[in-house]
Order: C-alpha cells, then sequence, then structure tokens
C-alpha cells in the first residue's frame, strides 16, 4: 500500500535541502510493505522549491507547482496530487525523528485504519527563549497515549487516509488559506461526518521555531490568530442558521470573558511578580479579542503576504 509524503513549501529552499534527504530516509524505512515517494507542492509561482527537487534528480521525489496563495490551495493540490491511498503531510520547517513515519503507519494498521493518525511536535529554538514566552509555556504541545481518539487535528505531522477522506468529501476551505485554521476545520468536519482520527505519540517531528516568532508580539498576534479562527470554525460547523447565530453570540461572550478574565489574570501576575500569571493572562486577552472579532464575521488574515494586506483583518463573506 502506497504512501505520499507531502511537504508545503513557500520560499524555503534551504529548509527543503535540508528535508529532502530525511524524508527520503524515512521512505527507505517504511519498506515493501508501504512504497513510499515525496510530493513537494510549492506555492512560489517562481518555483524556487521545485527547483530543489530538479537538483535533486531522485526519482522517488517530485515537485509541482500551486500558485494560488495560501496553505490551503497547496494542501488540497497534495490531496490532488498524491495517487496513493495514504497520504502523510509534514511542513517544509519541521524535522522527523526516528520511526516519524513507520510509527503513523503501524497506529494506522494497530487501530483499525482510521481517516487520520495525528502524531506529536516538539518546539525547538534558534537561540535563548525569553523567559516571560517560558513561563508561559506558549510552545507546549499536546500529548496523549497513542490510539487516544481525537476530534481535531493540525496538519503539520499527520496520516490521512485518502480513500475516507474523499468519501467524507472534506477539503480545506481555500478562504482560510492565508488566516490558518483550515487544518483545524479540515479534522472537525472530517470528525463530524463519523471520520475516527487517532492519536500517534510515538511519531514526533521538531518544529524549528525562528527567531521572528520568539517574541512576545508574535505570541499575542498568534492567540488573537487562534481565536479569530476557533469562532470562525464554530460558525462554519453551525448546521442551521439558528445554531450559526447562537454560535455568533458564544464568541462574543466567551470572548469578552477571555479579555476580562485575561486581564485580572495579568494584573495578579503583575501583583505577585509572577511571569506565568502575567503571560498566560495577556495571551488571553488577545485570544478573547479575537474570538470577538471572528464572532462578527472578521477573518484575520495572519499569512498574507505583501501587496495581499498583509497584517490586517478583512471581511468575511
Amino acid at each position: 500500500m502506497s504512501v505520499t509524503i507531502a511537504v508545503p513549501t513557500f520560499h524555503r529552499p534551504a529548509e527543503l535541502r535540508a528535508l529532502l534527504p530525511l524524508l527520503l530516509a524515512h521512505a527507505d524505512e517504511a519498506g515493501d510493505d508501504f512504497p513510499a515517494s515525496v510530493l513537494i507542492v510549492d506555492n512560489d509561482p517562481g518555483g524556487s522549491g521545485k527547483a530543489v527537487v530538479d537538483a535533486l534528480g531522485d526519482p522517488r521525489v517530485r515537485a509541482v507547482v500551486e500558485a494560488h496563495p495560501g496553505i490551503s490551495a497547496v494542501r488540497n493540490r497534495a490531496l490532488t496530487e498524491a495517487g496513493t491511498r495514504l497520504l502523510a503531510f509534514i511542513d517544509d520547517d519541521e524535522v522527523p525523528h526516528d520511526g516519524w513515519l513507520t510509527r503513523l503507519l503501524d497506529t494506522w494498521l494497530s487501530t483499525g485504519r482510521p481517516a487520520a493518525v495525528s502524531g506529536r511536535v516538539v518546539a525547538a529554538f534558534s537561540g535563548r527563549l525569553d523567559p516571560w514566552l517560558a513561563a508561559g509555556s506558549f510552545f507546549v504541545r499536546r500529548r496523549m497515549p497513542t490510539g487516544s481518539a481525537i476530534d481535531v487535528a493540525a496538519a503539520g505531522n499527520l496520516l490521512l487516509d485518502l480513500d475516507q477522506v474523499h468519501a467524507a468529501g472534506v477539503r480545506f476551505a481555500d478562504d482560510l488559506g492565508l488566516s490558518g485554521g483550515e487544518d483545524t476545520l479540515f479534522s472537525r468536519q472530517l470528525h463530524a461526518r463519523g471520520y475516527r482520527m487517532t492519536w500517534c505519540d510515538e511519531s514526533a517531528i521538531t518544529d524549528m521555531v525562528p527567531p521572528e516568532r520568539m517574541t512576545r508580539r508574535w505570541v499575542l498576534q498568534r492567540a488573537w490568530s487562534h481565536g479569530n479562527s476557533a469562532s470562525t470554525i464554530r460558525i462554519r460547523l453551525a448546521r442551521t442558521r439558528g445554531r450559526a447565530a447562537l454560535a455568533r453570540v458564544e464568541g462574543v461572550v466567551g470572548g469578552a470573558a477571555r479579555v476580562v478574565g485575561g486581564a485580572l489574570r495579568w494584573l495578579l501576575g503583575t501583583l505577585t511578580r509572577s511571569l506565568r500569571h502575567q503571560a498566560r493572562g495577556a495571551r488571553a486577552i488577545w485570544r478573547g479579542g479575537g474570538m470577538v472579532t471572528g464572532a462578527l464575521g472578521v477573518v484575520y488574515q495572519e499569512y498574507a503576504r505583501d501587496g495581499d494586506g498583509a497584517g490586517v483583518a478583512e471581511a468575511n463573506a
């Protein structure tokens, strides 16, 4: 049973050049039971990522250029191009640990072939982390026992059974391609339509955090973006207009409560000199603000590029 390792990429040729040999080693480790190949989906119209693949010249690696901007278009192109039953996503700035792919595949088999298997992500930093950020535990990702049922998954370390994905009729929402949250909506829709998803704790990748993301400003903007996406996705998942209206109210009320609670926690942290309370309180304020704006129909374009309104919010249709 063949598997495709899909790598979305955009303007990271150096990272891609370092990642490809690692992925080929994982493909070899999968063996004859799971013949594996690598698919690079390059979101650079100039083909900077494709050029890396062409220079490598390995027949097990191919590249396509997806000129439509946004991660959703890239992930959907991978769903279309794979041509195999199984598809494993890994990002171009991630590094797979030993056994990354085989652990995903083993879990898929041992848990009854679910529609998706999600692995864990470990952060690595390019320098000393600000104590405020460390106290907030902002880069610590979830863990749980292998085989645990899940109802949401990120796409940075994710194995998909495309037979089930296609049967479910689920795709990544194109209008969330520059805002983020497309993988959350995708996986929640898959689960809502009755398809199983499973956790694999032994499959791990390292997320290389660059200096520009090791700042308080970036973390708080990410909290706003996540809050915004949470409200947007809740509204999208509502099956009736009445439920959508209720989701909007819940987003406004819940977001406002987070702002107030976060402010109180930040104040407590300031008075007690607790960096953790200060950091977590500030994050709650920003996440709550994002929830309110999302509930009011505004989508924050976190990944908008120069010339596309980077850093601004635009109305949700």
